[in-house]
């Protein structure tokens, strides 16, 4: 398995806000800091768990230097910089790299529809326009197009910043196969908790994960069994928490982790429209599953 530039594991940091929907900055530190505490390598802020498309850009760089402070250099801050604009992405991109961050993630351009050349120049301008490590971010079930894997290795080979992919296409013959062919420099990051497992085995890194928010630990755990060799006690943890990773997508993420963090008891408000609380159906499943497998006692 490669050394991980970031870590192993990272999570993909939920937004807070106030009752009134506006950034609730003095959260998202005390949240950053948690999950630090409970295992987390590093933070990936505003991606999609961070609702990054109802974050409009200057309340992104507000998050962006909160966390930043609140982390203060003792782990990596990635900041999602990318958008379905290549001129925009550039352009915010050069901004938030000059906050500090450790490095900026960008996602395959949305609702355009690019063809894979198109793709190659709009992540290529990115990384060229910026001095920090980038990632890639894969995930056709939002995107609506697949990064192909020959795309992902023509930019990991001629792009020097561009260091690693958050891959949720959810194939692991596509994801092998960037494996395979990926420079020394170049990690294969999961992008989907239940795949960690199965991307480990294969050679990725580590994952970006939405369960650490409320299972760091034993996450985690299951991530350095596996790099240690220790196949079995990685198979079990993930087996145990299997069905917390599928409750927490019932509905369109980061409805449940938001409300997985409430019944843990660490409220980050609620989501933006278009995004709906949970129903109370949703959330007693989510509440019974978490009683199952050990995150919630009480």
């Amino acid at each position: 398995m490669k050394a991980a530039r970031f870590g192993r594991m990272l999570t993909a940091m939920v937004t807070p806000f106030t009752r009134d929907g506006a950034l609730d900055l003095p959260r998202a530190q005390e949240l950053a800091t948690r999950l630090l505490d409970s295992g987390s390598d590093g933070l990936v802020v505003c991606g999609t768990t961070g609702e990054s498309p109802t974050v409009f850009y200057d309340q992104k760089l507000e998050l962006f230097r909160a966390v930043v402070e609140a982390v203060d250099g003792r782990a990596p801050v990635i900041a999602n910089a990318g958008d379905n604009c290549t001129a925009d992405s550039v352009s915010f991109a050069r901004k938030v790299a000059s906050l500090g961050v450790d490095g900026i993630m960008a996602v395959v351009p949305y609702y355009n529809k690019p063809p894979q050349e198109g793709m190659y120049r709009h992540f290529r301008a990115i990384a060229e326009a910026v001095d920090v490590p980038v990632i890639l971010y894969n995930i056709p079930s939002r995107c609506v197009v697949n990064m192909g894997a020959a795309t992902t290795l023509r930019l990991a080979n001629d792009c020097e910043n561009i260091v690693a992919v958050k891959e949720a296409s959810g194939d692991l013959a596509h994801i092998a196969e960037i494996i395979k062919g990926s420079p020394d420099h170049f990690e294969v990051l999961s992008g989907d908790d239940e795949m960690t497992l199965p991307m480990l085995g294969l050679g990725g890194t580590g994952v970006i994960s939405v369960a650490s928010h409320v299972a760091g630990e034993r996450f985690k755990e299951m991530i350095d069994s596996q790099a240690n060799g220790d196949h079995t006690r990685a198979l079990r943890i993930h087996l145990e928490l299997l069905p917390l990773m599928k409750a927490l997508f019932i509905t369109a993420n980061p409805i449940m982790v938001k409300e997985a963090l409430r019944l843990v008891g660490f409220d980050v408000g609620g989501v933006r429209l278009p995004l709906v609380p949970p129903t109370a159906e949703q959330t007693a499943e989510l509440e019974r599953v978490m009683h199952h497998v050990g995150v919630l006692r009480s």
